[in-house]
């Protein structure tokens, strides 16, 4: 198999207009995946689809796109601000032999990423992008002139992708009487979202739904949940759902405030779906962050936890291997592939909010599933070029906090995929050992990097 550099968990991303969020690169990208897509060149029409979030960057990048693709004979239909799950659902729709997402999810506005769907409208495999990455160093064979592709802007995309939405949630359910409140992050779902909510019935409460290309996720969004949760308090609103930038993940509020992340939410719904029946095989796939807490939740439900590495391209990988229909990650990305062919913030939510109303309950009593097992994240950023896990001191950090750990938790050291950090992640019942294991294994990274 070929190796992969160029792309992490999620596709390629980085700081705009530095290596590789450049024009220069997007142009060859474009081209490189246009041409794997043409499958051998035939005549037919080949089209790909482009959606992006916010962020400035999105013009520069989604022009340059459009280039390569075109350049190699392939049509363009321009999506404009869509969530990444729309993008996913109109590659397969509109009969396109592939889908490009322009976003860094939940990053910061500098930064931007590139992700691709194949015509199934899922995510593209380690494979795939290995071979589009590896053609990047050879002479990339270009359309005739007379077959140069066309590109054209798409007005309806989101329409399509908000009346799908909608028919998630089972016939005859409306949300009359909830008033919701909705942070999509000043990103891709800035109007997705409330609309398909207050067709719903709800009344809405939008925040952070007015991008002006630099603010999307700055304080607002599902890793700032602070801002909707104070919008639930002051609105009295039934319950709070933040997105993320490109509105594949979700961040649950209750009516008092209080934080739920994605494993509470997993918790629930694979609860009600094996209940009904629903869950294939009794199984939840999630990776390897989940909390022990949901693990022992499913065991005393009589379902299982499948675990995966870290990345929502995973748990969707080892759930069409088993056949699974729900998973996903603590950070919020639920997967359900009834659904959908990536995480989708938006639907999840509804899946929370037909919840509320089946069972005329609070947030309150539908975010706490389970108790958690008290863990431990820091995050420790590296330097270009160093390798902190290799050196002997860190190893032998790891190596001391597992013996200690032993039966009574775990600990996991891992590189982010789209960051340069290093997660020192531990779970322990003790919460003293907790802050002590992790605090010592973080302190020798950061002295090795």
């Amino acid at each position: 198999m070929s190796s992969r550099s160029l792309f992490g968990t999620d596709g390629v991303r980085g700081q705009a207009n530095s290596y590789p969020m450049t024009a220069e690169m997007a142009l060859k990208l474009g081209a490189a995946v246009g041409r794997y897509f043409r499958h051998g060149g035939d005549s037919r029409e080949h089209r790909a689809v482009i959606g992006k979030d916010t962020r400035l960057s999105g013009y520069m990048l989604e022009t340059a796109l459009t280039a390569g693709l075109t350049s190699t004979g392939m049509n363009v239909l321009l999506l404009g601000p869509v969530p990444t799950p729309a993008v996913g659902l109109l590659t397969r729709s509109m009969r396109a032999d592939l889908g490009i997402m322009i976003s860094a999810s939940h990053n910061q506005s500098s930064d931007n990423g590139i992700k691709f769907f194949g015509p199934d409208g899922f995510k593209l495999s380690d494979q795939a992008e290995a071979e589009i990455e590896a053609s990047l160093a050879g002479e990339i064979r270009l359309a005739q002139p007379q077959n140069i592709g066309r590109a054209k802007r798409i007005d309806d995309g989101r329409g399509r992708y908000v009346e799908y939405v909608k028919t998630t949630i089972p016939k005859g359910v409306r949300l009359e009487g909830l008033k919701v409140v909705i942070d999509c992050a000043h990103g891709a779902a800035y109007k997705a979202a409330p609309e398909a909510l207050w067709e719903l019935g709800a009344e809405v409460i939008p925040v952070g739904v007015a991008p002006n290309g630099h603010n999307i996720n700055a304080g607002v969004g599902s890793t700032k949940p602070e801002t909707a949760a104070a919008a639930v308090l002051e609105h009295g609103a039934d319950v709070g759902i933040c997105l993320d930038g490109d509105a594949d993940r979700v961040i649950l509020i209750d009516e008092s405030g209080q934080v739920a992340d994605g494993d509470q939410l997993m918790a629930l719904l694979a609860g009600r779906w094996g209940a009904d029946g629903r869950l294939r095989d009794g199984t939840l796939v999630a990776t390897v962050m989940s909390n022990l807490g949901l693990e022992r939740y499913l065991q005393g439900q009589g379902l299982r936890l499948e675990r995966t590495l870290v990345g929502d391209r995973y748990v969707v990988e080892a759930m069409r291997r088993g056949g699974w229909n729900l998973g996903g990650e603590q950070s919020g990305h639920i997967i359900m592939s009834d659904y959908a062919t990536t995480g989708d913030g938006l639907i999840a939510a509804l899946q929370f909010l037909t919840e509320m109303v089946r069972t005329r309950r609070k947030a309150s009593e539908l975010v706490q599933v389970f108790e958690r097992c008290p863990q431990l994240l820091k995050n420790v950023r590296y330097g270009a070029g160093s390798d902190p896990l290799s050196a002997p001191q860190v190893q032998a950090a790891i190596a001391d906090a597992e013996a200690r750990l032993q039966d009574c938790g775990r600990l996991l050291i891992r590189k982010s995929g789209t960051e340069p950090l290093i997660r020192v992640m531990a779970e322990c019942e003790d919460e003293a050992l907790l802050s002590e294991l992790v605090d010592g294994v973080a302190a020798e990274v950061e002295a090795a990097s």
